[in-house]
């Protein structure tokens, strides 16, 4: 069996848990974000300890410390992500290239542009 533990945290206990969690031989499982039906960014830092998840929430903010010197790609890869998909900024992370979005793309971040299914059938019947 295994547990779900949330717990709130602040933008300035990311890095002290993150380096704790580090030093004490903890995985960092993912990093996950979304936006709140208000239009808030939601990320959680989720840990393996044992048979335990804790998934360290925070809500709110736009701009956090970035987690990747300490858990590396484990952590860079979810923080572009992130930062590509919805906007959040992970202040020391090189997001000077795109993941998945295409760099011919309009300008800005968090882009993500949802058309409708029977808009794509119209479209492809013109052609």
């Amino acid at each position: 069996m295994q547990y779900y533990k949330k717990i709130p945290i602040t933008k300035d206990q990311i890095v002290p848990t993150a380096e704790r969690m580090r030093k004490d031989g903890v995985i960092l499982a993912m990093i996950h974000g979304y936006l709140t039906e208000d239009g808030k960014p939601n990320i959680s830092y989720e840990y393996m300890l044992g048979d335990t998840i804790e998934s360290y929430t925070i809500e709110g903010e736009n701009e956090l410390p970035s987690i990747a010197p300490i858990y590396s790609k484990a952590a860079e890869w979810p923080e572009r992500e992130i930062n590509e998909l919805i906007g959040v900024t992970f202040t020391g992370l090189d997001v000077s290239k795109r993941l998945f979005l295409p760099e011919s793309m309009l300008s800005g971040q968090g882009q993500i542009f949802v058309t409708p299914m029977e808009e794509l059938i119209k479209n492809t019947q013109k052609h």
